[in-house]
């Protein structure tokens, strides 16, 4: 067995990130919104809520936490307005996931890109100091996700009149990002992607091409932006992507399975661990993962889904992952829930009960088969 699952991350139970945002959060908001409460009293709840969710993970048998990402109203907005050169806007309309719409708010590249002191820093530094024995996950969108849903038209032309320059800024923040979470002492840091499993939709590619884009020369275009981010990488920094197919109030966006990228995203693009969702059909079969490449790569399998409460058969489960295996080595494969439980501050439908079970699941069942 690979030293990297035993001891270190990806860990063979795992998690994507975002946990269900306790009340005590969505009432310190509310109560900062209407002027009850001031930014420091804000912190202190969010800090402590946290730290109790930090345990409960810990409880659970999980040897990674996060912060549940208690801090954020959305999984990538909240980074993206933490960097030089980006503007958040209302926008006409929300993003349309499958029977519904998220609020209306989107961002522009509208000045040179660039990676200061983001304040996500800070809270991974607070993540870190209450983790104890557990490794200190911390989550940030992947730089595609910053170009996709906009292209050309959210990217000023007077600042980046050609897309070379602006492709080449974007693999530059994220790489100063990188460095300055290791910084900041993450040895573990998750890339969250929406993008590759657009790509995967028949309809999303469709519509891409509408637009005037060419699906296949965008994923060669993100898997490159994603290299040069990861270049200089270092060794003990391990660094995970994970293909979102849309995760808001329990609803998706994209369908289809990860054939149209498997070569492209798993046979160049060189993070440590695919962090993929396999929770129901839309998501394909394990075929494409004959591309996935021997060594340390890993696949963390997402088979116990988050958008409800129902608890999956273990069983079947593992015979999922017997099935996975025979196109990828079991001793490179991962388990962990199919995304997180609350990729907006809104969440998924199903409780904090219902979320822990599946939490134990994933553990119980990767003792088990490992």
């Amino acid at each position: 067995m690979p030293q990297s699952t035993a001891h270190r991350a990806p860990f063979r139970a795992d998690i994507v990130g975002s946990f269900l945002r306790p009340a005590t959060i969505k009432n310190a908001r509310l109560a900062f919104a209407a002027g009850d409460i001031n930014a420091s009293e804000l912190r202190k709840v969010e800090d402590d809520a946290i730290r109790a969710s930090v345990e409960q993970q810990c409880a659970c048998g999980l040897h990674v936490v996060t912060d549940g990402e208690f801090r954020r109203a959305w999984w990538h907005f909240d980074f993206f307005d933490g960097l030089q050169g980006v503007e958040r806007y209302e926008s006409e309309q929300g993003i349309q996931f499958n029977g519904v719409q998220t609020k209306a708010h989107s961002v522009r590249v509208v000045g040179k890109l660039g990676f200061g002191e983001h304040p996500m820093l800070e809270d991974f530094r607070y993540l870190k100091s209450i983790s104890g024995d557990a490794v200190p996950k911390m989550t940030i969108p992947s730089p595609s996700v910053l170009h996709f849903r906009g292209g050309r038209n959210a990217i000023d032309s007077n600042v980046y009149p050609d897309l070379k320059e602006y492709f080449d800024d974007l693999a530059t923040t994220w790489r100063d990002a990188i460095q300055a979470f290791y910084a900041a002492g993450c040895r573990y840091l998750q890339l969250d992607d929406t993008v590759w499993a657009y790509l995967c939709s028949d309809a999303q590619r469709q519509e891409i091409r509408q637009r005037g884009d060419d699906p296949d020369q965008l994923a060669q275009i993100y898997a490159e932006v994603l290299n040069k981010a990861l270049a200089g990488k270092p060794d003990d920094l391990v660094i995970g992507l994970h293909v979102c197919r849309g995760n808001f109030r329990s609803t998706w966006i994209s369908e289809g399975g990860y054939e149209p990228v498997a070569e492209v995203l798993f046979g160049t693009v060189n993070v440590d661990a695919f962090f993929l969702e396999y929770d129901n059909d839309r998501s394909g079969d394990f075929a494409p993962l004959r591309f996935v490449r021997p060594g340390h790569q890993q696949v963390v399998l997402g088979l116990v889904t988050t958008k409800n409460g129902e608890l999956e058969n273990p069983e079947l489960i593992q015979a999922r992952i017997n099935e996975a295996a025979q196109y990828v080595d079991i001793n490179q494969i991962c388990l962990s829930p199919q995304c997180g439980f609350a990729s907006t501050e809104e969440g998924n439908s199903l409780t904090p009960e219902q979320q822990w079970d599946k939490v134990r699941l994933v553990t119980e069942l990767a003792e088990k088969v490992w």
